[in-house]
């Protein structure tokens, strides 16, 4: 009896150094041998439930499939706030995020609750802006990320068929220049900001991606700012406190001043009156709006400008 205790907590120590080892972290050395003290004493049922918790730490490596009407309107949600950052197949993307796929967060949460808080803000100081995103739009997005994840495509990239990529470059230039004009030319100019992308951005795949998530215009890199989600609070005394954003929900608005420090404000109801300034905000609005011609005619027409 004593020896098959040793024999299970020699298992669950070696269980728990791969899962450790799988999180990133550094096993510590006398793990083995205290798992394995513990695991005599408390014998076989204790050792296998242990066994069974550890696993259990890991849940995107069962995690059932999502509801494909989820999946679908986190796709989107995705295409527009995250994969500029973050890459289509969620491998890191043209502004330097980091690949999703070997995320402990993502690997660890369940249903949005660990993705929630950085969606926030939480790790601004890590270069990652505060995106304002509904909770049920962080759910839909967590749920398509999770289905990438644990999907086949997930976990390594399909092989190389040999076949050249298909061109995208299948729209009229001519139609693409006059939904430019009508949707696009209040915060952009063909001779301005956007002048000569197409040589910044040789790649009209790339260049698809960057105007549609409301990327960098290519210019060297990627202005700081671009992302920076503000908010202006009106007191009704006619006071106004004004910031980067940090937090917003039904009861409090948090924001980050010009000097750092953080003020929290309470909220009841409407008041104080509160006006969040999200510059990819109209980006979002046109999410409802594009078909997949505008996408080809309007990409046919930005690599006119070189």
């Amino acid at each position: 009896m004593q020896a098959s205790g040793r024999i299970v907590g020699v298992a669950l120590a070696g269980i728990t150094i791969l899962l450790i080892h799988m999180s990133g972290q550094t096993p510590p050395v006398a793990a083995p041998a205290n798992q394995a003290r513990a695991a005599t004493g408390r014998g076989r049922a204790a050792a296998a439930a242990d066994a069974a918790r550890a696993l259990a730490t890991f849940p995107a490596q069962q995690r059932p499939p999502g509801d494909p009407a989820l999946v679908a309107r986190g796709k989107t949600i995705y295409g527009i706030n995250c994969q500029s950052c973050h890459g289509a197949d969620l491998r890191g993307g043209d502004l330097g995020g980091p690949n999703l796929l070997r995320s402990q967060v993502v690997l660890s949460d369940q249903n949005g609750e660990l993705i929630l808080p950085i969606i926030q803000g939480a790790r601004q100081s890590n270069g990652m802006p505060a995106i304002s995103m509904s909770a049920d739009d962080v759910k839909a997005t967590a749920t398509f990320i999770h289905e990438i994840v644990g999907s086949s495509k997930g976990q390594g990239a399909p092989p190389d068929s040999g076949a050249p990529p298909p061109n995208i470059l299948v729209g009229d230039a001519a139609v693409g220049q006059k939904f430019f004009t009508e949707k696009c030319t209040g915060c952009h100019s063909a001779t301005g900001d956007l002048q000569g992308i197409a040589t910044r951005i040789p790649d009209a795949k790339t260049l698809q991606n960057r105007w549609v998530a409301g990327g960098a215009n290519g210019r060297g890199a990627t202005n700081p700012d671009r992302r920076i989600v503000t908010v202006t609070v009106t007191q009704p005394s006619g006071e106004k406190v004004e910031g980067r954003l940090i937090r917003i929900d039904d009861f409090l608005v948090t924001l980050a001043n010009a000097d750092g420090t953080l003020t929290t404000i309470r909220r009841d109801g409407d008041q104080p009156k509160v006006e969040v300034k999200d510059p990819i905000q109209p980006h979002r609005d046109l999410l409802g709006v594009y078909t997949d011609k505008n996408l080809h005619d309007v990409t046919a027409y930005l690599v006119t400008l070189k």
